[in-house]
């Protein structure tokens, strides 16, 4: 029995040890007419970009969608950031005057200005939130009800009191419950 385990376990090792490799130039693919090399030439061009839910939707016009996908973040702010501001303050009456702020304490430039770059922030030490009551984009957690967040932020004035009409979406949670191991979503439908 002990030669059958060694065999076993000898043939095991072997089997990882060939299939492990750093040889990362040839990864075959498996078609319609048979095993073939992986096709890498062309260029390769970002199509879309949504670290914060909404914030293209609702804050590049038209016109800019395709430019904004297609910017680094590096220079979102420099080359978005003022016509984001110009529509936030065309849609919500919270940004009305000047130095009107946000629950956060943010005036519509500053705000707009963390908003044009469009990127997930994560807090490597802290609490990974969008938005938690003390908290604020810290990352973003699967039950985070992330678009009612923004809703407050843009409409909701100083306090979120606000434009109650326009500051919640009034889906409070997933439609099916969340997994409690990895992969963690929801099984599908």
């Amino acid at each position: 029995m002990k030669t059958i385990n060694y065999i076993a376990v000898m043939i095991l090792v072997s089997f990882v040890s060939l299939n492990c490799s750093n040889d990362d130039d040839f990864t075959p693919i498996i078609g319609n007419g048979g095993m073939q090399n992986p096709d890498f030439s062309g260029t390769y061009v970002q199509q879309d970009q949504m670290g914060r839910p909404a914030v293209n939707t609702v804050f590049v016009s038209s016109a800019s969608k395709d430019m904004f996908n297609t910017t680094v973040p590096s220079d979102q702010n420099a080359a978005f950031q003022s016509m984001f501001q110009t529509n936030l303050e065309a849609l919500s009456p919270a940004y009305a005057n000047p130095g009107d702020q946000n629950a956060l304490g943010l005036d519509a430039a500053t705000f707009t200005g963390l908003l044009a770059t469009d990127v997930l922030n994560v807090s490597l030490d802290g609490t990974t939130t969008f938005y938690d009551g003390t908290n604020v984009l810290t990352g973003r957690a699967l039950a985070d009800d992330v678009i009612t967040v923004e809703l407050l932020l843009i409409f909701g004035g100083e306090d979120f009191t606000e434009n109650p009409t326009l500051s919640n979406d009034n889906v409070d949670a997933n439609d099916k419950p969340f997994l409690t191991s990895f992969p963690y979503l929801a099984t599908p439908w």
